[in-house]
């Protein structure tokens, strides 16, 4: 079996979790591609050497257990895990149901805690690893149409900030990247279609900065680094 290094990219579609797997695979990592759907992910596959497709719908327990099993056994243990998966419904309190959140809570944080419970022997095995989580602004405020979504992306970093403050001591970096803005995708350009490319985040640029941060030494670690374009309001 291959001895380089295995990283887990988790929800592995347009955009950031393309890039990212683009970017870690370049740097002479193995890639296992996530994703909830199978199409187009055999092709994306085979642009990659060394990666390994595999359908995975984080909001099922059983099928993240699966999933990383197959990972192990056709890969071997996992070194790194990007969790780009996220979902949500989006509404106000007099549109959205108390049951409209659970998907969010499902796949952004149980989802993440799930993933993490798979990896962690293989990391505490090596005395090292790196778990990096791609987040939002909305876990760090509401807004009466983000009410569902921010509500699973402030879970998701909890959940990250736990595992980090307990798994730093063990040589496991933890890090959540805060992406404030509209990232450059196909529906996103499709639905603001006068907005110029200035105002939009680049996925190989948000990637740069995942592996920027995975790299960091020991002594100085970053757990929260947010990314925006510079016109971006905060």
């Amino acid at each position: 079996m291959d001895a380089s290094p295995v990283n887990v990219v988790v929800g592995v579609g347009p955009g950031n979790g393309m890039a990212l797997a683009r970017r870690f695979s370049g740097e002479g990592r193995r890639v296992a591609l996530l994703a909830r759907r199978g199409d187009k992910l055999e092709e994306f596959a085979a642009s990659l050497p060394g990666s390994v497709p595999i359908v995975c719908d984080v909001s099922k327990l059983d099928d993240i257990a699966r999933a990383f099993a197959d990972v192990r056994e056709r890969m071997g243990p996992v070194s790194s895990l990007l969790y780009n998966a996220g979902s949500a419904n989006w509404g106000d309190a007099d549109s959205l149901a108390p049951e409209d959140l659970d998907s969010g809570f499902a796949i952004n944080a149980r989802g993440l805690f799930a993933c993490v419970k798979q990896v962690l022997p293989d990391m505490r095995a090596a005395g090292a690893g790196v778990i990096g989580v791609i987040g939002a602004t909305a876990a760090l405020r509401g807004k009466p149409k983000t009410l569902a979504f921010a509500a699973g992306k402030a879970a998701q970093r909890s959940v990250a900030q736990s595992l980090a403050r307990q798994l730093g001591p063990e040589g496991i970096h933890v890090f959540y990247l805060v992406v404030d803005g509209m990232v450059n995708l196909a529906r996103t350009r499709e639905a603001m279609p006068d907005r110029p490319d200035e105002d939009f985040l680049e996925p190989e640029h948000i990637a740069e900065v995942a592996w920027s941060v995975a790299q960091q030494p020991r002594s100085a670690w970053t757990f929260e680094l947010d990314v925006r374009p510079f016109k971006e309001t905060w």
